[in-house]
């Protein structure tokens, strides 16, 4: 499912327009754009959590040259499914 399908889908389900349905999405995805951009959690009950994790500065190696490459300490956002959705997708 792409973000078309998924606005499509929601404005059915909630009986919008589809604009209405991307607006209300891009609105969800820009809220928790800026939470994570803040360093707190958003934590959907029933369905997930989206966490910061940070990444610790390593070192590479380029495959190609063999040369060692410093990567950077970084922050990634990362997903952890909720009972409700894992058990929604095994069953």
């Amino acid at each position: 499912m792409n973000k078309n399908e998924l606005i499509a889908a929601v404005a059915e389900k909630a009986d919008l327009t589809k604009a209405q349905a991307g607006e209300a999405i891009d609105a969800a995805l820009e809220a928790i754009t800026a939470s994570l951009k803040a360093g707190d959690e958003v934590r959907l009950l029933g369905f997930g959590n989206f966490v910061v994790a940070q990444r610790k500065a390593t070192t590479a190696r380029n495959p190609q040259t063999g040369a060692t490459v410093d990567v950077p300490a970084s922050k990634a956002p990362k997903f952890k499914p909720g009972k409700a959705l894992k058990d929604a997708v095994n069953n």
